[in-house]
């Protein structure tokens, strides 16, 4: 079990023998916060949430230089990938993935921005156990280094979740958890762009 964050909070991507992480997959998950709708034939039907995460790259002066989502799945300089869209929200775990090879992500980019949108504009407030994590891929037992567990919800349709950011030192980690609006992630670069 890894580390529990606060909004705000932020973790240097180190190893406990003080090496830096090199391979990471952020996970993020989600349950319909929607009570089950009983079905034309007495079964229960649950209400599907699709959210998409996705992955917006920023330069050290907050212009976008890339981004990695259910319709791009792949970063241009193939550090990042996506795993594929999850259309309902359905089931335990992580319900879409994001890796990064952190040893191999452009020079320019400074900032990963980790964002959670609504494509069918459904509102965080029919949300519930939505999450981010960071694991360790670089091992073969990937543990879990740190989770960020949201408890805001409400009328909007985005969420800025996470961000990595270079410095001197390697990469670190930040949960963020502020709202926004928008379908994909073109749509929250602006409030993207406003955490870093």
């Amino acid at each position: 079990m890894g580390l529990s964050l606060t909004k705000g909070q932020s973790l240097s991507l180190t190893k406990q023998n003080g090496e830096s992480l090199t391979k990471i997959r952020l996970g993020l998950g989600w349950d319909s916060a929607v009570p089950a709708k009983r079905g034309f034939f007495g079964g229960t039907k649950t209400v599907e949430i699709d959210l998409d995460a996705s992955a917006i790259l920023f330069d050290a002066n907050k212009q976008p230089l890339d981004s990695v989502f259910f319709n791009n799945l792949k970063s241009k300089d193939g550090s990042i990938k996506h795993t594929g869209d999850n259309l309902t929200g359905a089931g335990d775990g992580d319900d879409e993935s994001i890796t990064v090879d952190l040893g191999s992500v452009a020079p320019n980019v400074a900032h990963i921005v980790f964002v959670i949108t609504s494509y069918s504009q459904q509102t965080f407030d029919m949300v519930e156990n939505a999450f981010c994590r960071v694991i360790d891929e670089s091992v073969a037992s990937a543990p879990e280094v740190a989770k960020y567990q949201l408890t805001e919800s409400g009328r909007h349709t985005a969420m800025i979740m996470a961000k990595l950011s270079r410095g001197a030192g390697g990469w670190s980690f930040q949960a963020i958890g502020t709202p926004a609006n928008g379908k994909t992630a073109h749509d929250v670069v602006r409030p993207a762009a406003s955490v870093l």
